[in-house]
């Protein structure tokens, strides 16, 4: 009897890891164009944020640059790794990318508040704080998880 009640355990344990990969899967993401995201990131704005007709022609310009941008270094990436030059950064590559990075992220913010009234500003940065909160350590413990938890019971 044991026996089979480690058994099914098992098998419901393993099932349940199996199906929990697919639920962030991207593959049918890969396939859509610059244009296609753009479009449709525009729409769910212009739905969470209640976005004027102007408003979501801003939005659809800005995130087809971001789109195109991310589109071209994709490709890149993958043709460095078909060609098998993908190596390990220096630390002064990495810093550069980091900078990088940040520095568009500086500029989206900016172009963001200008584009965005006071009001679906902040609502638009807590759907984002949400969202990278749900990105985080997938399945692991963050930081300060465990004092929040202390603080409710």
């Amino acid at each position: 009897m044991k026996k089979i009640a480690i058994v099914l355990m098992l098998l419901v344990g393993v099932t349940a890891i199996a199906q929990r990969g697919e639920r962030g899967s991207r593959e049918g993401k890969k396939d859509l164009t610059a244009e296609q995201v753009a479009t449709l990131k525009t729409k769910k704005a212009t739905l969470a944020l209640d976005l004027t007709e102007a408003q979501q022609g801003q939005m659809k310009t800005l995130f087809l640059e971001n789109a195109k941008m991310q589109k071209t270094k994709m490709t890149e990436r993958k043709a460095q790794k078909e060609k098998g030059e993908t190596k390990k950064r220096t630390s002064e590559e990495r810093y550069a990318l980091a900078n990088e990075r940040l520095d568009h992220q500086i500029a989206q913010k900016a172009k963001l508040k200008s584009i965005l009234s006071d009001e679906q500003y902040t609502k638009w940065e807590k759907t984002q704080r949400r969202r990278s909160k749900g990105r985080k350590g997938k399945g692991q413990k963050r930081k300060g998880e465990n004092k929040k938890e202390d603080k409710k019971e």
